[in-house]
């Protein structure tokens, strides 16, 4: 099965920092917001700006991504933190990760307290001797002084609604509601965080590759950080943010033709779709995707190039 993929690609000035992010791919439109795009611009906007702001002032690379990643997980508009998809008995179930190019990474799945996710990916990274901890109970966000909310603060009633439609099947679930960031900051430093509700109807416990390192979430330091979002089971098939990486390191492929390879390799030939923000060891960024449109910012400045 041939499918089309379409690539943005950017480089910095001076060996400045870099910062993409991705709200999600698949349709242009989403069932849960079919009016303007402009809310989700906004949302891309707010939250690039959010990680810009590390970047500009010398922050770290994974200050910065989990700076933008929470930003997207507090706006309901998009699948992750409050507002995201819900599953088959109409409840949020919270995946999420982060990793640096250090080789650190923290990740959780099932998630259905923490308000974030993302601080609690990094928690698990940062504070445990793990990397993954699934359904993690109110004590041990209590521990690590996480904020918790009740289950119920994740679900908003344009989800509800749209999980009605699934399942009474008057509409098709989304495989790619995701959101995800990659940086390069000053120091030459990456990092990737990304996370997500996962698919609306997914059987209670489903895990997609939002959590799972080398497959939704991967970075090494002069090399690449990589976000995903699709088809949540290919790229975990396909190991898509590590096979990208190992391209890079082993066949010393460019960044884009390395994400073009694994799309066609892993993707493509598994009649799957999806997108990725990716950012070099040398600061370029590639936004791709194969899917009909992805959410994404971009940008080695203050103002990103959006894609709605």
């Amino acid at each position: 099965m041939t499918i089309g993929m379409e690539i943005f690609e950017a480089a910095p000035p001076d060996g400045g920092p870099s910062l993409a992010l991705h709200g999600g791919a698949g349709g242009r439109v989403e069932e849960v917001a079919r009016a303007s795009s402009s809310p989700y611009a906004q949302g891309l906007l707010a939250a690039y700006r959010a990680g810009w702001q590390v970047l500009a002032a010398g922050g770290a690379a994974l200050d910065a991504v989990c700076a933008s990643v929470e930003i997207l997980e507090n706006d309901p508009l998009f699948n992750a933190g409050r507002g995201a998809a819900l599953t088959a008995t109409g409840r949020a179930e919270l995946d999420a990760s982060v990793m640096t190019g250090s080789g650190f990474a923290g990740a959780v799945a099932a998630s259905r307290h923490a308000r974030n996710p993302v601080r609690l990916a990094r928690t698990v990274m940062e504070r445990t001797e793990h990397v993954l901890i699934v359904d993690p109970d109110v004590e041990f966000l209590e521990r690590y002084g996480l904020e918790v909310v009740e289950p119920g603060y994740f679900v908003t009633e344009a989800r509800q609604e749209q999980l009605r439609r699934v399942m009474d099947g008057r509409a098709v679930a989304s495989r790619h509601g995701t959101v995800g960031a990659v940086a390069r900051d000053a120091g030459g430093r990456v990092a990737a965080a990304t996370s997500t509700g996962g698919m609306v109807g997914q059987a209670d416990g489903r895990v997609g590759d939002s959590p799972v390192v080398g497959a939704g979430v991967y970075a090494l330091d002069n090399v690449a950080a990589i976000s995903c979002t699709g088809h949540g089971e290919a790229f975990i098939r396909g190991v898509v943010a590590y096979d990208v990486a190992a391209r890079i390191r082993y066949a010393c492929a460019g960044l884009a033709d390395a994400v073009r390879g694994t799309f066609e390799a892993e993707l493509a030939q598994r009649g799957s779709t999806g997108g990725l923000v990716a950012v070099g060891g040398d600061g370029r960024i590639v936004v791709a995707h194969n899917s009909p449109a992805m959410f994404s910012a971009r940008g080695t400045g203050p103002e990103p190039a959006l894609t709605t």
